[in-house]
């Protein structure tokens, strides 16, 4: 798995042979030389084709480096791995609007390269089935979280804080029909760019630098006016909508600011949009749990905790799978689904006319 940020690959060594997944090993490798030229594809540029076949390959090349080293580590060998699920790189991202019958979703990340580097087979390419049932070809996560994290006679939610942020409504009743899940908005991705444009740093740790400063009100309100939060579900979105350049527009309308105080308005931006979402599910969900690399932001989770009272708020490491790794673990499982031809999209969450197997299977 890598994800919009962009900065690993992070690989799980999973049993899958129970109900509950058990995490046996894991390894996150650096790719973070790599970063410009992913996020640059997310535009649109000169020689795209070239420069975006050139990355396919070289994630591919980098993914089955990650699965050698994880199975190394482990004292294995190819033949006790059943399958790699890998969902690659996305660069873009434009899901259906209105119908449109020319939506599509698209992963680097060679899974030739892998199945023939790693000898084990390889599943991969997971979205654009949904999508050409219709749907949004994600979130994709939802499905796992019902399989695993339900439990019945309980409703909770599963909000997941990468680049983007998703939420899983789970209401235990083990209902497809009754899933829900969508993007509510950026994540990390929006905070991330503008601490990497001012202080030349990937991220801001903890959220200490944003708890330096003062929410911008009237910019807080521009970002919170965005047509994409009031659209109901099912929807989808990514760095395409919420990137620095969407933020510099906004930003050119402000007299002055500071940076600090940039960064501070949108933690609150994300934080707001959040808990938004799931206050509109109230009074249904009563206990939330966060996982993705926003779960370890101090700031943001406080801020969040205080947004959602009287709502319970905990990390998925309380379910049974550290925050990090529940996207990893959720391929790792829809690879199995497909192996096993059982559907891998909840169509309740992605809009698509039905529930269908999800990938194409790279033999090794």
């Amino acid at each position: 798995m890598s994800g919009t940020s962009a900065d690993s690959i992070d690989a799980v060594l999973v049993d899958l042979t129970s109900n509950t997944p058990q995490l046996l090993a894991t390894h996150s490798a650096d790719i973070k030389e790599l970063k410009p030229e992913i996020h640059a594809l997310a535009c649109l540029g000169e020689n795209e084709i070239h420069r975006m076949c050139q990355l396919d390959r070289e994630l591919g090349l980098r993914f089955a480096q990650a699965t050698n080293e994880l199975v190394a580590q482990q004292n294995l060998c190819a033949a006790d791995i059943t399958a790699i699920g890998s969902h690659g790189q996305t660069i873009r991202h434009f899901p259906p609007n209105g119908g449109d019958e020319h939506a599509y979703s698209v992963q680097v990340g060679d899974p030739n390269t892998i199945a023939q580097l790693t000898g084990i087979t390889t599943v991969a390419d997971f979205r654009r089935r949904d999508i050409a049932l219709g749907g949004h070809g994600a979130p994709l996560v939802p499905a796992f979280h019902q399989a695993v994290f339900e439990k019945p006679g309980f409703s909770r939610a599963i909000v997941n804080i990468g680049g983007m942020a998703n939420i899983t409504l789970l209401t235990g009743d083990n209902s497809p029909s009754s899933l829900l899940g969508y993007d509510t908005g950026p994540g990390n991705a929006l905070m991330d760019s503008w601490t990497n444009l001012n202080l030349n740093q990937p991220f801001d740790k903890n959220g200490l630098w944003a708890s330096q400063g003062q929410v911008i009100d009237h910019l807080l309100q521009q970002l919170l006016d965005t047509t994409y939060l009031s659209q109901p579900a099912p929807k989808s979105t990514g760095p395409e909508l919420f990137n620095i350049t969407w933020l510099t527009e906004h930003l050119q309308q402000q007299a002055e600011f500071s940076a600090v105080d940039v960064e501070a308005t949108l933690l609150e931006f994300t934080a707001h949009t959040i808990s938004a979402a799931l206050k509109s599910h109230a009074p249904v969900v009563r206990d939330v749990f966060f996982c993705g690399g926003g779960a370890y932001n101090t700031a943001l989770m406080q801020r969040l905790e205080t947004l959602l009272h009287p709502m319970l708020i905990a990390s998925t490491a309380q379910l049974g799978i550290a925050p990090e790794w529940v996207e990893a673990v959720a391929f790792a499982w829809l690879a199995q689904q497909t192996l096993e031809g059982r559907p891998g999209n909840a169509p309740s969450v992605t809009g698509a006319s039905k529930a269908s197997v999800l990938g194409a299977i790279y033999l090794a």
